[in-house]
């Protein structure tokens, strides 16, 4: 099925929602213009639908191959990343200094989405290198940014994050890997790593494996653990790629989906130790991870928003071209078959598609322009305020966007209906693929603990109530403005914005006095959040999309869009969040009320 860039939709959100003009004459940013932004979402839009999306059924059929040690990628892979890195793609917001192009993080994940609606197995080898890019030009060494940024940057090579291993899962203090200090200060490292994506391919002449690791007389826990930078090629005096390390892919895992993006098992130090380079400080292996991990956690939000764009627009094609049964109250005036899409029903799961991509988009861009504006902002108050509120959109980013892209691509296998559950019309693919989002950077389980654990209380708690008056008042400008359309999505955003001011306060108060009663919560408040936020974004849009109607904007189709999309979600996908104020608040009653024993009962 052909796949068509969203960049309308994708300008839309950035100028109107997530505030990208704010950044227009940023000395930080000193050719960034609607202009160029214009031609950066153009040209992606034309890689991604021309190179990228073709090659999504071959990754699917073929899968990466791994023979001798090495792993082969699905056919056209290799030669399309080749295109990719000459293109100019990979570095488009690296650091000017290391040859990057110096765009916001913004205009990044806008192009990111398109990637992985694309091919979201080929779209994981910048994501993982973009973690490895972050982590070292925040907490690298002098040299390792000069030897190992302009190729990472570049994406002459490609960046691997390897944190986990078989008996840890995401319990990463309890990770075995070992690292020995060596006379020369570096340190040899032996272990196995699971789940490392794109950690072994045919595609860039060397990887950057950023692996943590213990040292012999490190403390227990996370408090015990170090980053190192251990490449596949160690590099000659010239900064060129040499021998080859003591590093090897010994296995690929057999997955549900995304079978293009070789996933390895990867071990170190079969001959004698893997030679690694230490990343920051030992035994604080944790805040460089975690620097990976957040550019990590709303780059794989994002491919829930990527997988939902994707199967709607796959789910949409279907409809319009299926014909079977007749519109109701019309049996006997028409004659032949209708379109599927004139049936009530399969309109509702079409448009909850929609909905749910373009409030996931919003979220998704609205916390990337926050960490432009955390990085970049005028005042240190202002960069203080926008980094508490990406801390805050960050773990809405990647649980609710996961979860809703699964659901999305769910409805996208419902309206092909039997055709749906069968392999070659591809609506299962994007189901498969999308499953993986939710579990790994963090499970979505771990990101509603760290919602209501760390970011309800950033700044006192000052960070969430600022951003639900935020909510209750695109509330009360709905509520006010002329348009039924627009007073319909004020009136259901107060009620949501209620039960999660109660629901909120109620963890608050929990987690500073019985935590444990509050974490059963957890998740049900995410979503309540996550859904909130992404109505409140979408109710931005839809008053933007009004006043520009209200200066004659010719695009009318386009804009009223708009609003039609933002009045579904908040009629027809924001109420159910009040009932969840229930769950939030029940405590651990329910959850605790059988042991381990008798839940098998």
């Amino acid at each position: 099925m052909t796949y068509h860039a969203p960049v309308k939709q994708l300008r839309f959100a950035l100028d109107a929602i997530a505030g990208l003009p704010r950044l227009y004459g940023n000395p930080a940013f000193p050719e960034l213009s609607a202009d160029l932004v214009d031609a950066v979402l153009d040209e992606a839009g034309r890689f991604a639908a021309e190179v990228l999306a073709p090659l999504n059924r071959v990754g699917d059929q073929e899968g990466a191959k791994l023979e001798n040690g090495k792993v082969t990628l699905p056919s056209g892979f290799a030669d399309a990343y080749q295109a990719f890195v000459a293109a100019g793609w990979n570095g488009i917001t690296g650091v000017p200094e290391y040859g990057g192009q110096g765009l916001p993080h913004a205009v990044g994940i806008a192009v990111q989405e398109m990637w992985q609606s694309a091919n979201m197995a080929f779209g994981l080898c910048p994501i993982l290198s973009q973690g490895a890019i972050e982590a070292l030009t925040t907490h690298g060494t002098p040299d390792q940014k000069r030897l190992y940024l302009p190729k990472l940057i570049s994406g002459e090579w490609t960046g691997t994050m390897n944190l986990t291993e078989p008996h840890a899962g995401s319990d990463v203090g309890a990770l075995k890997t070992k690292a020995v200090k060596q006379a020369d200060g570096t340190y040899k490292i032996t272990g196995t790593k699971i789940f490392i994506t794109w950690g072994e391919h045919d595609a860039a002449a060397n990887i950057v494996h950023l692996v943590l690791a213990r040292l012999p007389d490190a403390p227990p826990g996370t408090r015990g653990i170090s980053l190192f930078l251990v490449p596949k090629f160690l590099l000659k005096d010239d900064g060129t790629p040499g021998a080859h390390n003591d590093l090897r892919c010994v296995g690929l895992e057999h997955k549900l989906g995304i079978h293009g993006s070789p996933t390895c098992v990867m071990s170190f130090g079969d001959g004698g130790g893997a030679t690694g380079f230490l990343i920051g400080r030992e035994n604080k292996g944790m805040a460089a991870m975690f620097t990976m991990m957040n550019a990590a956690r709303l780059n794989v939000g994002v491919q829930g928003v990527a997988i939902a764009e994707r199967s709607f627009q796959q789910a949409l094609a279907f409809a319009r071209e299926r014909r079977q049964g007749k519109p109701f109250g019309l049996q006997h005036e028409v004659l032949e078959m209708s379109p599927i899409i004139f049936h009530a029903d399969v309109r509702r799961m079409l448009l909850t598609q929609k909905a749910i991509a373009e409030a996931g988009r919003a979220i998704c861009l609205a916390n990337a322009t926050a960490i432009d504006e955390a990085r970049h902002g005028e005042t240190p108050a202002s960069r203080a305020a926008a980094k508490a509120r990406e801390e805050l959109l960050t773990p809405l980013s990647k649980a609710w966007c996961t979860d809703m892209g699964v659901e999305a691509a769910s409805l996208g296998v419902q309206v092909h209906g039997g055709m749906g559950f069968i392999e070659e019309t591809g609506a299962a693919q994007h189901y498969r693929d999308a499953r993986i989002a939710p579990i790994y950077e963090g499970t979505n389980g771990i990101q509603a603990i760290d919602l209501i654990g760390r970011k309800l209380a950033l700044e006192g708690g000052e960070t969430i109530r600022c951003f639900l008056s935020e909510i209750a008042q695109t509330a009360a400008i709905g509520e006010g403005a002329p348009s039924q359309a627009l007073q319909s999505i004020g009136r259901e955003l107060a009620r949501a914005h209620r039960a999660t001011e109660s629901a909120t306060a109620w963890l608050q108060e929990r987690m500073r006095t019985s935590p444990n009663e509050a974490l059963p919560g957890a998740a049900p408040y995410l979503k309540m959040l996550g859904t909130l936020a992404g109505a409140h974004f979408l109710a931005r849009g839809a008053l933007a999309a009004c006043d520009r109607l209200a200066a004659g904007d010719a695009d009318k189709d386009f804009l009223n869009a708009r609003i039609a999309t933002a009045q579904f979600f908040a009629e027809q996908v924001l109420p159910p969040t009040e009932a969840l104020l229930g769950p939030v608040t029940r405590g651990a009653g329910g959850p605790f009320a059988l042991s381990g024993d008798e839940i098998g009962a």
